[in-house]
C-alpha cells in the first residue's frame, strides 16, 4: 500500500510542479497579474498540503515516521510558524492572535511535526470560522518548565457533542460541521497520532454555535526524548519554518537578466525528466543562466554524458527502465563520469529514500514541488564547490596535516591500499572497502568528509597523480604505457580523466616537460 501512495503522490506532484513553475514564470511577465497567480501559487501548496497528508499518513501507519528534536527557542519558533497563516485569516477577515507566556524560551521540538501540528489545528479553525470571527492561538509552559500547552481557540460553528467521538477519526468527512468546505478527514486525525507520538495528548472542548478550543501537551525537555531522537548538531531554525502553505510567494524575477540564452562561459547542465511537459519548462526556465541539455530517460543521458563536457546533472527518480538511483550509479561508478555532481528530484521524502539516493552517490535531493531559483541554488553551490575541490586536489598534504591522528591514519591507509593496487584496472569501490575493513558505504561517508572526493575519484586522482610523477621521471615513456602502469585499461579513457585534472592533454603535459629541459 505504501508504494501505491508513494507512486500516486509523485504522479501528481509532479504536474503541480508544471503549474507552480508556469505560474512563477508568469508573475515575472505579466505584474499586473501578480494576485491571481498568488491565488493560483496558493492552492497549488494547498494540493501539495494534502497529498502529503495522505503520504504522511501511510509513513505513520508503516512504522517510518521518526521523531528528532532539536534545541531552540520554541516559544519563537511556534509563534513565527503560525505567522504564516496570517495571509489565510486576513482573507477570512477574522481576528487573528497569538499569545506566547513566557514570549520566549529554551526547549527541544521536532520542527518538522510541530509545524504539521500548529498548521492543521489553525488552518481547521479557519475554515470553520465565518468571516469576522476569531481565531487565537495561546502557548504556555507548565510549572516546571518541560512540557508546553498549546490551544487554538475559534469562534465557530462548534461541533454537536453526538459528533465528538468521530472527531479524531481517520477519513470521517466531517459532516458534523455543517459546512460548505472540503476536507480529507486526515488532518485532525494525523494531528493526534503526531501529538501522541511525541509524547504529548490532545483533547477538545466544543459548543455549537459558539465555537472550538483544542488543548494540547507536548514535552520539550531533552530528557524526554531517546538518544536516537537527538539533533546535537544543528539549531532550531527559528525564522524558516518547516512548511509554510499560506505564506503567499513575493515577486521574484527568475532571470538575472533578459537574456534568453545563457553566454559562452556558462556552466553546461543535463536535465532528465520522463515527463516532456516538466522537461521542455526547466529547459525554458534555466537556459538564461546554463546551456542545457534534455534526456528523457536514463540510458539517453549516458549517451549524453558520454558525448559532451557536462558540469552537473539534475534528474528525476522515477523512470522507466533506467530510474534515477541507477542513473546516478553508472556515473559514480564510471571512472571518467564519476566527477559530476548529480541532483536528484522527487516526490519520495522518507529518509530512508535519501539515504538510498546518497547511497548511489547523488550529491543533491530535492523534494516536488519545487521552486526554480531553490533547484539553480543548489546547482550553482554543486559547481562552485567541485571547481573549489578540483583546485585543491594537489594540496592533499597539506589538507592532512590538519587531521586529528584518526583521520590521519585512515586516510593514509586509504592512499596506501590504492598506491598498492595501482595497476590493478579491476581495483573498484568493492576492493577497496574489503582492503580498508569497511562497508563501502562507510567508506565513501569517510572520503567525501575527509577530502570532498567519492571512492571512484578518489581511486583516480591517485592514479592521474603517479602518472603526473612518472611523466616528470620519465619523459620519454609512451603516454599508453603511463595509462596501463596506474591501472587505466584504455589509453583514451586515460586521457580524458587526465585532462579533466590537470587541464591538459597528457601528450600536451609531455611536451610542456620536454620543453623545461
Amino acid at each position: 500500500m505504501n508504494y501505491i501512495f508513494n507512486n500516486i503522490t509523485h504522479e501528481l506532484l509532479t504536474p503541480l510542479t508544471i503549474i507552480s513553475a508556469s505560474a512563477e514564470k508568469l508573475r515575472d511577465e505579466h505584474p499586473d497579474s501578480r494576485h491571481d497567480l498568488d491565488l493560483m501559487d496558493l492552492n497549488i501548496q494547498r494540493s501539495v498540503r494534502l497529498l502529503q497528508q495522505i503520504l504522511e499518513t501511510s509513513k505513520l501507519q508503516a512504522g517510518e515516521l521518526k521523531i528528532l528534536v532539536s534545541r531552540g527557542d520554541v516559544m519563537q519558533y511556534i509563534k513565527e510558524t503560525a505567522r504564516s497563516l496570517e495571509p489565510l485569516m486576513v482573507r477570512k477577515h477574522l481576528t487573528f492572535t497569538i499569545n506566547c507566556k513566557p514570549e520566549s524560551m529554551m526547549g527541544w521540538l521536532d520542527t518538522d511535526k510541530t509545524d504539521k501540528i500548529i498548521f492543521n489545528l489553525l488552518s481547521n479553525s479557519a475554515k470553520y470560522t465565518p468571516e469576522g470571527g476569531s481565531v487565537t492561538l495561546n502557548v504556555a509552559t507548565n510549572l516546571r518548565f518541560d512540557r508546553i500547552m498549546i490551544q487554538v481557540i475559534d469562534t465557530g460553528i462548534g461541533i454537536p457533542k453526538e459528533k465528538m467521538k468521530h472527531l479524531f477519526t481517520r477519513f470521517y468527512d466531517g459532516d458534523y460541521r455543517h459546512s460548505r468546505t472540503f476536507g480529507t478527514g486526515l488532518g485532525l486525525a494525523l494531528t493526534r497520532d503526531l501529538i501522541i507520538m511525541l509524547g504529548g495528548h490532545i483533547t477538545c472542548e466544543s459548543e455549537e454555535g459558539k465555537g472550538t478550543t483544542f488543548t494540547l501537551e507536548i514535552p520539550i525537555k531533552k530528557d524526554a526524548f531517546a538518544p536516537s531522537q537527538i539533533d546535537e548538531q544543528h539549531q532550531m531554525q527559528i525564522h524558516i519554518p518547516e512548511s509554510s502553505i499560506a505564506d503567499l510567494p513575493q515577486a521574484e524575477s527568475l532571470t538575472e537578466d533578459n537574456a534568453p540564452t545563457a553566454d559562452a562561459n556558462a556552466s553546461r547542465i543535463l536535465i532528465v525528466e520522463d515527463n516532456i511537459e516538466l522537461l521542455k519548462l526547466m529547459k525554458r526556465l534555466l537556459q538564461h543562466r546554463y546551456h542545457v541539455l534534455t534526456a528523457s530517460d536514463g540510458h539517453e543521458a549516458m549517451q549524453l554524458i558520454q558525448t559532451n563536457k557536462l558540469d552537473i546533472v539534475v534528474s528525476d527518480v522515477m523512470m522507466p527502465e533506467m530510474d534515477g538511483y541507477q542513473l546516478t550509479e553508472h556515473i559514480k561508478q564510471n571512472e571518467i563520469y564519476s566527477h559530476l555532481p548529480i541532483i536528484l528530484l522527487t516526490a519520495k521524502t522518507t529518509e530512508d529514500d535519501q539515504h538510498k539516493a546518497l547511497l548511489a552517490g547523488a550529491d543533491g535531493y530535492i523534494t516536488k514541488p519545487f521552486k526554480i531559483r531553490d533547484l539553480q541554488l543548489r546547482i550553482d553551490n554543486l559547481i562552485a564547490n567541485r571547481q573549489r575541490i578540483h583546485t585543491e586536489t594537489t594540496a592533499d598534504e597539506e589538507v592532512a596535516d590538519t587531521m586529528n591522528p584518526e583521520d590521519r591514519e585512515f586516510l593514509e591507509l586509504a592512499n596506501q591500499c590504492v598506491y598498492k593496487n595501482l595497476n590493478d584496472s579491476d581495483y573498484d569501490r568493492e576492493a577497496f572497502a574489503a582492503d580498508m575493513g569497511t562497508s563501502v558505504s562507510t567508506l565513501y561517508k569517510r572520503l567525501r568528509d575527509l577530502t570532498g572526493k567519492s571512492i571512484s575519484n578518489f581511486i583516480r586522482d591517485i592514479r592521474i597523480q603517479e602518472a603526473c610523477k612518472i611523466a616528470k621521471n620519465e619523459r620519454n615513456t609512451r603516454v599508453s604505457d603511463i595509462a596501463y602502469r596506474v591501472g587505466f585499461r584504455d589509453a583514451k579513457y586515460f586521457a580524458t580523466a587526465f585532462k579533466r585534472i590537470t587541464g591538459k592533454q597528457p601528450k600536451e603535459y609531455f611536451a610542456d616537460l620536454r620543453d623545461e629541459n
